[in-house]
């Protein structure tokens, strides 16, 4: 059996997941909704299998992933997620996950993921192989995002959804100034000038759905 790391932003599915973990023999090592408090957990118990959420409040997932691939941590990580982008199943296994699941799917299949995981095996269900091929074609069309940082790509999301600087900032801990020079370098890197194409850009890769309020 695996011990496991749960990061989750929704306290009763990080303990909802224990639960179901707990009672297949698996240790639970602890569990946040905190990049931040992940990557150092993670460093300090040295657990055989992250379970990670991709959508973390106002962080991000991503973030993490992409933390442990520069620090060469050997945690063996396995999406499980509400997100079923096409860009983002590419995404998180180019930054290195071996598995990804979308919430909802049975708990036998989740425990068959964590053990393949936990063996060195990738496991990623039909659908989600699909969305996987989905992205890696949209890749092209998507390739100016691939030149932003984690950071970067969730500082275009916040912007997008009308978070003003100030705000993004008490969000991410960072100055209102830090946070117009990361606009800035974005969206020149991006090639768009204003907030509203920025926004399109944004719907166009997926960052974030047309039908959001």
């Amino acid at each position: 059996m695996s011990r496991i790391y749960l990061v989750d932003d929704h306290v009763m599915m990080r303990d909802g997941l224990a639960a179901v973990l707990g009672a297949a023999g698996h240790e639970i090592l602890g569990g946040t909704g905190d990049p931040t408090q992940a990557l150092a957990d993670i460093q300090r118990l040295a657990p055989d299998v992250l379970l990670l959420e991709l959508h973390l409040g106002p962080r991000s997932g991503f973030e993490l992933l992409e933390e442990l691939a520069r620090r060469r941590i050997p945690v063996r990580t396995l999406v499980l997620t509400m997100s079923s982008q096409p860009r983002h199943v590419a995404e998180a296994l180019r930054l290195g996950a071996m598995g990804y699941l979308l919430k909802g799917a049975p708990s036998a299949e989740l425990l068959q993921g964590i053990a393949a995981v936990a063996a060195g095996r990738r496991h990623v269900s039909g659908d989600v192989a699909d969305l996987a091929v989905q992205g890696l074609a949209t890749r092209d069309e998507a390739g100016a995002m691939d030149r932003l940082s984690v950071r970067e790509r969730q500082m275009v999301s916040l912007v997008v959804r009308g978070h003003s600087s100030a705000e993004i900032g008490q969000m991410l801990h960072l100055s209102p100034k830090t946070v117009d020079s990361y606009r800035s370098r974005l969206m020149a890197k991006l090639g768009v000038g204003d907030v509203p194409a920025l926004v399109r850009f944004a719907i166009r890769t997926g960052v974030i759905d047309a039908q959001e309020p």
